[in-house]
């Protein structure tokens, strides 16, 4: 399983880790993912998704999963959160 946000896209970033004596070996700096379940107003029930501890608090802001789907572009979303914000739509029009 890729470790990708289905709602922001978040990766899995590189850099160096630096000793004291400034010798550099590479690292991976992993999103800090979650499994959540979000609730949509527009579909009446809960979505599952697996998704950064920053992108819950951005859903959170918004108001919630329909507008933060709304808003969100669809090149960040995965497959499953593309599906389901088409449900969305279609339920709610913009």
């Amino acid at each position: 399983m890729a470790r990708r946000c289905d709602l922001t896209g978040r990766t899995v970033q590189s850099g160096n880790n630096v000793s004291h004596a400034n010798n550099r070996t590479r690292r991976r700096f992993l999103p800090n993912l979650q499994n959540v379940s979000l609730y949509s107003e527009a579909l009446q029930r809960t979505v599952r998704f697996r998704a950064t501890v920053y992108a819950i608090r951005s859903v959170e802001h918004r108001g919630g999963l329909d507008p933060f789907l709304k808003k969100a572009p669809n090149e960040t979303l995965s497959l499953h959160a593309q599906r389901v914000k088409r449900r969305v739509l279609k339920t709610v029009p913009a």
